[in-house]
């Protein structure tokens, strides 16, 4: 029986949490969306069960209709705490999604008081007197100021999460998550008795979040970025799976990577990768005015070659392209063309071209390809970079080995060095 409910608002998020657990000895299972029962016996032996929503970006209410589905299904297989993940940049739409879910999870449980922790230092997220760094900056002088769909232009998250929420936000500084996790625990009982619902949480490195995952074991939810789940095993670590938690079936076919993501990290890594593997890129407005030509090329491309090397098929465009696309298209027009090519190309490459290996980054394509691949689950295994794990899909047509990495994550030769971390 599974001891942590998690829920995610995306899925490379969600292979991101997994791969956390994992690593502290946790083994996991990541559902895509709530699953039907066909996952049931897969869940027999597994610490924590992560389920993946695609709920990010979508309308507010649509988003709390999810996580609370998501919920009650975490709840009848007898897990025992929860945690609602999204991304460690706290990116979401200016009306949510986080606050108005996580108003709605802390109803759903009758909890007064949360925490919120996008900190995750391995990917130099940190949080610091509320503001939020991300690769030593401000998050909104980042990049994360320039994302097509989510931009962030203020690094506060005390402001970002009380602009989402009716609950009044504290803070639980540096200086006091230095002091060790009975300070934090103290500092919440202070916050809560001043009539705070949710505290945000510095932390600035590793060490810090096992103090705060200490501090918060005892929380029925949690609200974070992947970070915390490194203090959070504590609670159980009588019971866990330990060494074995990362293991998984060896999984041999061709290679492929598909990005739609258009992060300063993956288009670093596309350009690393293009100097190795033949590669084919998708344009949007190509793909508005010749579909079907733009998707052949990719095929033809993969035909090609994929007998000799992995190919790299790629939707990942500077910040001016993707403005000149939508404002051509329109942002969701845009988007949404891009997904539907992706998700068309996967299905093509693992029916017809054999592809049993499989790099997707960009949390917005992965849903697409595991979405057209008809997965309903993974088993998370080893990490290639932090917060990106190889994982074996469970209960599709075919067995395939998947990387589901977000877009911000992974180090410059994260596509080419991939292959050599899967067993």
């Amino acid at each position: 029986m599974p001891l942590l409910g998690c829920i995610a608002d995306d899925f490379t998020g969600a292979t991101d949490l997994a791969s956390q657990l994992v690593s502290v000895g946790m083994r996991t299972v990541q559902t895509i969306g709530v699953p039907d029962e066909g996952l049931s016996d897969d869940l027999q032996s597994v610490d924590a069960v992560v389920v993946a929503l695609k709920s990010r970006t979508i309308p507010a209410k649509e988003a709390i209709e999810q996580s609370l589905a998501a919920l009650e299904w975490l709840q009848a297989r007898g897990c025992e705490q929860f945690y609602f993940k999204y991304c460690s940049t706290f990116d979401s739409t200016p009306e949510g999604n986080i606050g108005p879910v996580t108003e709605a999870l802390m109803q759903a449980l009758d909890v007064p008081f949360t925490v919120a922790c996008p900190a995750l230092p391995a990917n130099r997220r940190t949080v610091y007197n509320g503001y939020l760094f991300a690769n030593g900056v401000p998050l909104n002088e980042s990049g994360m100021q320039d994302h097509p769909l989510t931009p962030m232009t203020d690094a506060n998250v005390v402001r970002v999460m009380g602009s989402q929420t009716h609950h009044r936000v504290g803070l639980v500084d540096f200086d006091c998550v230095r002091l060790g996790s009975e300070a934090v625990r103290s500092r919440f009982d202070a916050l809560q008795a001043d009539g705070v619902g949710v505290a945000i949480l510095d932390a600035i490195e590793q060490r810090d979040l096992e103090t705060l995952g200490e501090a918060c074991r005892d929380l029925r939810l949690v609200t974070a970025g992947s970070g915390l789940a490194l203090g959070l095993h504590a609670r159980w670590a009588n019971q866990l799976t330990g060494d074995r938690a990362a293991e998984l079936p060896a999984t041999s076919g061709r290679e492929a990577i598909l990005s739609g993501s258009c992060s300063r990290a993956t288009l670093a890594q596309i350009e690393h990768a293009k100097a190795h593997y033949p590669h084919y890129r998708l344009d949007a407005l190509a793909l508005a005015e010749d579909y079907q030509g733009q998707v052949d090329g990719a095929l033809a491309l993969a035909r090609a070659h994929l007998d000799a090397s992995p190919v790299l098929i790629y939707a990942s465009a500077s910040p001016d392209n993707v403005k000149k696309a939508q404002q051509a298209l329109g942002v969701q027009a845009a988007g949404e063309i891009v997904e539907r090519a992706l998700g068309e190309i996967a299905a093509a490459l693992v029916t017809d071209l054999g592809v049993r290996r499989l790099l997707v980054a960009g949390g917005e394509s992965s849903g697409a390809v595991v979405s057209a691949l008809e997965v309903k689950g993974l088993q998370i295994g080893p990490s290639i970079d932090p917060g990106v794990p190889w994982t074996v899909t469970l209960g599709s047509h075919a067995r395939l080995a998947l990387a589901l990495k977000s877009g911000n994550f992974g180090a410059e030769d994260f596509m080419t060095k991939a292959w050599e971390t899967m067993p």
